[in-house]
């Protein structure tokens, strides 16, 4: 396993990392209330407001990410975007391993209904070419843990099982080399919730992830200026400011064309 170039603070949501002996399976466990609390905050302070069923489901998928990234290398950083037909949405999110970074966000307005349920991942190594892996999940997946498993069972080529317990508890157990598959696939909560009484656990690693995208009004201008430069017209019109979102994370901002105009002069 490579080591980070510049490891994350030891400081919000920890991620246990397990082998399980005899099993030969992963298990990566944690308590996300603290990172939902993180969730909940930005969304207020940005003033969204979702759907509960829509926030449950980001939510399960935020969980399902992070336990995936802490079962990868230190260089990583991925990408999901889930497409669900029923309720009509996507999910996106992202997760960087080197920085300890989690974001997502939910897209309800302008979602093409093309019938195809569909789960996109971006991976990007360090040193290497960006991976894209597209898989159709079908519509009988009603919920993110289902989207994931089934990403893991035709993408990865390995099952993969997610599982939350009391609380904001979320453990994901995936299948490494020579695995018990019917043990795997016969685990349920009661089971799970007692994993380290009834199976010889070794610990692994320890990780910390803290919701964090990144994003800035300076980012913005960055997106902004090229268009700026050869077509101002079309993002302003006749108008002196503009109004947009960070397609990662739904931060609001708002861009003057004044400010705009000074950020281009000033040659950043």
């Amino acid at each position: 396993m490579s080591e980070p170039a510049a490891i994350p603070p030891v400081d919000g949501l920890e991620i246990r990392t397990y082998f399980v002996r005899g099993r030969n399976a992963l298990v990566a466990r944690a308590d996300f209330t603290e990172l939902f609390v993180d969730y909940y905050l930005h969304q207020g302070q940005h003033g969204h407001q979702h759907d509960p069923a829509h926030d449950g489901l980001l939510k399960e998928a935020l969980a399902a990410l992070a336990l995936h990234c802490a079962s990868r290398p230190w260089n990583e950083a991925s990408a999901w975007t889930i497409h669900f037909q029923e309720p009509l949405l996507n999910l996106f999110l992202t997760g960087d391993n080197r920085r300890g970074w989690l974001v997502g966000q939910i897209f309800t307005e302008n979602v093409k209904p093309d019938g195809q349920p569909r789960f996109i991942s971006d991976i990007v190594r360090e040193g290497d070419e960006p991976r894209r892996s597209v898989v159709d999940f079908g519509e009988d997946v009603t919920d993110s843990f289902q989207a994931v498993e089934r990403y893991y069972t035709n993408s990865e080529q390995r099952p993969a099982r997610f599982f939350r317990l009391d609380g904001d508890d979320y453990v994901m157990i995936a299948a490494q080399p020579d695995c018990d598959l019917a043990w795997l696939a016969s685990l349920d909560v009661p089971v799970v919730a007692t994993l380290d009484q009834s199976e010889e656990l070794r610990l692994l690693e320890q990780r910390h992830y803290r919701w964090h995208c990144g994003c800035s009004e300076e980012r913005m201008h960055q997106m902004l200026a090229p268009i700026m430069r050869t077509d101002p017209e079309s993002l302003f019109g006749e108008d002196a400011l503009l109004r947009m979102s960070c397609p990662r994370c739904g931060a609001r901002y708002v861009v003057t064309r004044e400010a705009l105009e000074g950020y281009i002069a000033s040659g950043e």
